[in-house]
């Protein structure tokens, strides 16, 4: 397949993953050709900065992306000190992505979310003044600073700072401010086909470049496609779990991806009230398709040609499942 047809591959881990073991999955990716390792912080698992400095150590070429860390948790003055540190140990291939956090655990850590695309809009206005070297003064709804300034010179003032969005405002914003937008798991490619014209729209009333989508896909690669097909559908049931409201009252963005998923509605519900009856067979090939990507190596090429017909640059998979070494192995020796 035509290299233009494609996205480009990474990597995504987490912090429910031992760092020792994230160290090796990078190692893996980047021998694999891959091209970047993207870290996902989620509240009170591992945080992941460290994680993402020891992977910049272990390895020489592939991208180091975080998306996203929040300033709640974080403030601005802090991510720029960090990320200008970890830019500096990969020697320039760190990617900073910020996002106002899942809002429910944001609360339970005792944080304010009432303005969560102000606040990412301030953090960003302050981490790139500070990455510039300037002496940031900021008052802002959420965040003030009084002369805010790095102590040592940023490697590189225009560090790559991509947003996490999903609704209208937040998508705006990602045009007029980031310089790419990070599409979370669950993301059909439909969805992101219409956050990327948004965020495409708001670039262009700015009179900014369009903005890199870089997306995240559980994935299972494997010479047999049945067998891979089927490994995916447990990881793909405990995201759609933990991740999807109970009971009958969706958000609107929740509400848009089950329309855009193909799958009609009554039907999303009763599959996942048989998963968390415990069914984990409850997931047919239409979740499948609009949620990850599974199959032997060329089948998940030709699965990430439409996300790449949907606008995505990057796409970091998961590689979920008891072997994924031999799976990105694998995936690199056929599907790269």
């Amino acid at each position: 397949m035509n290299e233009a047809a494609l996205p480009q591959f990474g990597i995504r881990l987490s912090g429910g993953l031992d760092p020792r073991r994230c160290v090796e999955l990078a190692r893996a990716a980047e021998s694999a050709g891959f091209a970047s390792v993207w870290f996902a912080e989620n509240p009170f698992l591992r945080g992941v900065l460290a994680t993402a400095g020891a992977c910049a150590a272990a390895t020489r070429r592939v991208r180091i992306g975080v998306g996203v860390v929040n300033p709640f948790g974080r403030h601005p003055s802090l991510i720029a000190m960090e990320f200008a540190a970890l830019d500096d140990l990969s020697e320039g291939r760190a990617v900073l992505g910020i996002g106002s956090g899942i809002a429910a655990a944001m609360r339970r850590m005792g944080y304010a979310d009432d303005h969560p695309v102000t606040a990412v809009r301030e953090a960003i206005a302050i981490v790139r003044g500070m990455l510039t070297g300037d002496s940031v003064t900021y008052r802002g709804r959420v965040f003030r600073v009084d002369g805010a300034r790095l102590g040592f010179r940023a490697l590189r003032p225009d560090l790559p700072i991509y947003m996490a969005a999903a609704g209208a405002r937040g998508l705006k914003a990602c045009g007029e401010i980031a310089d790419g937008l990070v599409v979370s798991n669950l993301t059909p490619p439909r969805s992101t086909k219409r956050l990327a014209s948004l965020v495409a729209e708001a670039a262009a009333r700015a009179g900014r470049p369009k903005p890199r989508i870089v997306q995240y896909v559980p994935c299972v690669a494997r010479p047999d496609g049945s067998t891979a097909r089927q490994a995916v559908k447990p990881i793909l049931g405990e995201m759609l779990t933990n991740f999807w409201p109970v009971g009958d009252a969706w958000p609107l963005t929740k509400e848009l991806i089950v329309q855009e998923s193909g799958i009609p509605r009554r039907e999303f519900a009763a599959a996942l009230e048989r998963l968390r009856n415990g069914d984990d067979v409850a997931l047919d090939e239409r979740f499948l398709a609009a949620f990850a990507i599974a199959g032997t190596a060329a089948e998940c090429v030709r699965q990430a040609a439409a996300y790449r017909r949907a606008g995505v640059d990057e796409l970091a998979l998961t590689f979920a499942g008891a072997q994924p070494l031999e799976d990105i192995a694998y995936f690199g020796r056929h599907g790269g």
